[in-house]
């Protein structure tokens, strides 16, 4: 049973950090008006996010199991939501620039 807790907890961790990367990356993509900006920003800030989400997660709230390296817990709880929350919302979501917003009503 404890496996399953583990493997539940671990599956929770992968999925906060896949959503704080994605929805970090559209934060800056939207607020910065660069070509490389919202990248760059969402990589090292999203990179930061995510040691601190896990440090939360994996370490205050005792979810996951022990993964036994740190390479291991690098490259399932930080790059690999990195790189799929980037991939989320560079290749699945509408670039901003090309989405049409609705025209303000008249408070008149």
């Amino acid at each position: 049973m404890s496996g399953v807790a583990d493997a539940i907890g671990l599956a929770v961790i992968v999925l906060v950090n896949t959503a704080i990367v994605a929805l970090a990356t559209r934060f800056f993509r939207v607020r910065l008006h660069t070509r490389w900006g919202g990248l760059l920003y969402a990589v090292i800030f999203g990179t930061l996010a995510l040691f601190v989400m896990t440090l939360i997660l994996a370490g205050f709230l005792g979810l996951g199991p022990n993964l036994d390296s740190r390479g291991a817990v690098l490259g399932v709880t930080i790059v690999g939501p990195l790189t799929l929350g980037l991939t989320i919302d560079y290749f699945w979501m509408p670039d901003p620039a090309n989405v049409e917003l609705p025209e303000p009503a008249d408070r008149s």
